[in-house]
């Protein structure tokens, strides 16, 4: 399907730049709105957002395009996004939208759209909603205009709803948590959630200021919580990003607990109550062969999907699987989410850390990895270096030389400009001369210098449908 505002996560991009400006964010809200009403529902949808400063202007975007097709709006404020989700499904609401760029800095932003049901929108979805912006279309009647309110306690339901994760009757009591809410999302709910389970909280990313959200903390800079691991002797560090649906966790010595090993220890677990569907595990090309190993070891097996969780979501849902995320830590537990929930999976962690009597080096470091590299190559928004022979010639050529000793991955980002590499394999060595020689090759004439990057980006002009002559 050719997209030209939906990614793999929604519609993302640099904030007051093509596509997330208010007027297209607008026609996107309004196209939402009359694709919700044209399949005859009552026409009310929740909108949530982070912390980031552009959150205020697109909102009111979006609450400027639902109403003026006729939808009424529920606000949320500052949420997680599986929040979102958990709510939209609550209050019966008939799409949920989070204004989010997750992981990525400030600078960006970007919308979430999710179904009746909490989980996100098909495929076939995104495509009818962006058919319907082609279309101007009718605006409401007057008397038929939306109406907007905002929610009281929305935190508060979904903190409750968390808790539904965590065994009745096990407390955190005794135990120093460092939790890292990346100045995100999660920045009351999150520590907050944790001291009502009794456990001390040592707090840091929970002072937003609009700007400073992923910046040198949360899962992607996870090296502050793991000073503050060990400054505060604490037992556990949990690292969220900025919209809190994915998680790393830092053990008592400082050690970083990515996704696999997390997932590798939720999956153990169940197996060993009883309780993991079909005793297999889903998780994408890009989780590490030790995982693998592991499981099979244990007699689990280790099915994948392409990257994103959209896609582990809908490979969990044909297999009839219940557990399975990605390395970055978006860990979908489906007996308790729609989608993939940080603090869900943490509260996971806690419980086996908690029940085994253990310290969190022991219980979560569960296999050896395969020595793994990546290499993030910025490239021009809406350019396919990829497509180009002399990058998919040298492609060709580093695979060839890996052979059967590892496996190489080279994909675009769907959520951010960039070529991710991943090379994993035995030889370090080796690994570094083929990522090397990819990275140079799409910093070719493929990929210019990263201030052109910057500049292209911020001088894409308004998409031509959107344009209307007065």
């Amino acid at each position: 399907m050719n997209r030209t505002y939906f990614g793999t996560d929604g519609v993302r991009g640099r904030a007051n730049s093509w596509p997330i400006t208010p007027d297209v964010v607008m026609h996107l809200g309004r196209a939402a709105g009359r694709y919700v009403l044209r399949n005859g529902h009552a026409g009310t949808v929740l909108i949530g957002k982070d912390t980031r400063l552009s959150g205020y202007m697109l909102e009111s975007a979006l609450v400027a395009g639902f109403t003026s097709a006729g939808m009424n709006v529920v606000l949320t404020g500052p949420l997680p996004t599986p929040a979102i989700g958990m709510l939209t499904r609550s209050l019966r609401a008939d799409l949920g939208v989070m204004i989010s760029a997750s992981h990525n800095p400030h600078q960006d932003n970007g919308i979430k759209f999710f179904g009746s049901d909490g989980y996100k929108l098909s495929d076939a979805d995104e495509a009818a909603i962006e058919a319907a912006m082609a279309d101007p279309g009718d605006l409401a009647e007057p008397s038929m205009i939306g109406h907007v309110k905002r929610i009281d306690g929305a935190g508060e339901r979904y903190m409750e709803f968390v808790k539904r994760a965590f065994p009745r009757g096990l407390r955190l009591d005794g135990l120093r948590i460092v939790v890292d809410a990346a100045n995100g999302a999660a920045y009351r709910v999150a520590p907050e959630l944790i001291w009502e389970l009794g456990a001390e909280v040592i707090r840091i990313g929970t002072q937003p200021n609009g700007t400073n959200i992923n910046a040198g903390c949360g899962s992607t800079a996870p090296q502050a919580c793991i000073e503050a691991v060990r400054a505060n002797h604490a037992d556990l560090g949990i690292c969220l990003d900025g919209d809190a649906d994915r998680v790393h966790l830092i053990d008592e010595t400082g050690r970083l607990v990515d996704g696999d090993q997390l997932m590798c220890a939720i999956a153990e677990t169940a197996h060993a109550r009883g309780a993991l569907a079909h005793n297999t595990l889903v998780a994408t090309v890009m989780s590490n062969t030790g995982l693998e190993r592991r499981l099979a070891s244990r007699g689990i097996g280790l099915v994948r999907s392409k990257v994103g969780d959209r896609h582990v979501i809908e490979l969990m849902r044909q297999t009839g699987c219940t557990i399975g995320g990605e390395q970055s830590g978006h860990i979908i537990l489906s007996e308790f989410s729609t989608t993939g929930d940080g603090l869900v999976a943490a509260l996971q962690a806690l419980a086996a850390i908690r029940e085994a009597d253990r310290p969190a080096s022991e219980v979560l470091s569960r296999f050896e990895p395969v020595p793994q590299l990546t290499r993030n190559v910025p490239i021009l928004r809406g350019t396919s270096p990829l497509d180009q022979r002399e990058v998919s010639d040298v492609i060709d050529r580093m695979t060839r030389r890996l052979g059967g000793s590892g496996r190489l991955m080279v994909r675009a980002s769907g959520t951010e400009p960039l070529v991710r590499i991943m090379a994993e394999g035995d030889d370090v060595d080796l690994l570094s001369e083929i990522a090397d020689e990819i990275a140079d090759a799409l910093r070719g004439e493929a990929c210019p210098h990263p201030a052109a990057v910057e500049a292209a980006t911020a001088a894409r002009p308004l998409h031509p449908q959107l344009v209307r002559s007065t």
